[in-house]
């Protein structure tokens, strides 16, 4: 997994680009970063052009036998898959889907869409023996574990008055309010993306390099 004990470097490198080859380009009216790192790993961001949000992060690393491991999508939403043997996409459109979406300013947000509960039937909460956030149903339909990537790679602790939730739409939301160290960090990312782009304008399939 990213996270194992000989990963921890290559975790921190790629949440914030430090120590690998930064390339840029616009396309599809987003700019799209792209970091690579001496060791293998690769990490992706595209901002909206207009308002420099960030849209979608993934990020990969490479096997010691020098093969890709899968994208791990950190914002933003995987795509779907089809699957040729029942002709229908991989993902049911009805069961439950997690994801985490664009965040806010002061918030990490996640979604998970296709709950139909009221909003009492949930739990969400800090396990902090694990350093997670755990998402469960009070009537055991939902079950979800995940951790907060900004957190881990700058050894932050959650904090429980951090965590909140709301339900609308068939959809739980949860936020989690970034920790000053996040966002001073996600602060020092946008300005040297926004250096990436006043460096030049580039058109489709031009681009842009910045050495970390």
């Amino acid at each position: 997994t990213w996270y194992r004990e000989q990963g921890v470097h290559l975790s921190i490198r790629a949440m914030f680009r430090k120590g690998g080859k930064s390339t840029s380009m616009n396309h599809g009216g987003r700019r799209r970063v792209v970091t690579e790192f001496d060791d293998g790993g690769e990490m992706i961001e595209e901002y909206d052009l207009k308002t420099d949000e960030l849209l979608l992060r993934k990020r990969r690393s490479r096997t010691v036998l020098g093969k890709d491991e899968e994208w791990e999508y950190l914002v933003g939403e995987a795509p779907r898959t089809f699957s040729p043997d029942v002709g229908i996409l991989a993902e049911s459109s009805v069961n439950p889907t997690w994801q985490r979406s664009q965040d806010t300013p002061q918030s990490f947000v996640w979604r998970v869409r296709n709950l139909p509960y009221p909003i009492e039937t949930y739990q969400v909460t800090c396990d902090h023996g694990d350093q997670k956030i755990v998402i469960r149903t009070t009537n055991k339909k939902f079950y979800k574990r995940f951790d907060v990537p900004e957190l881990k790679v700058l050894k932050l602790s959650l904090q429980d008055d951090a965590l909140s939730y709301d339900w609308k739409n068939n959809t739980l939301i949860v936020q989690y309010k970034k920790p000053r160290d996040v966002i001073k960090a996600e602060l020092e990312e946008k300005v040297e993306t926004q250096q990436l782009r006043l460096k030049r304008a580039p058109e489709d399939g031009d681009v842009d390099c910045k050495q970390q």
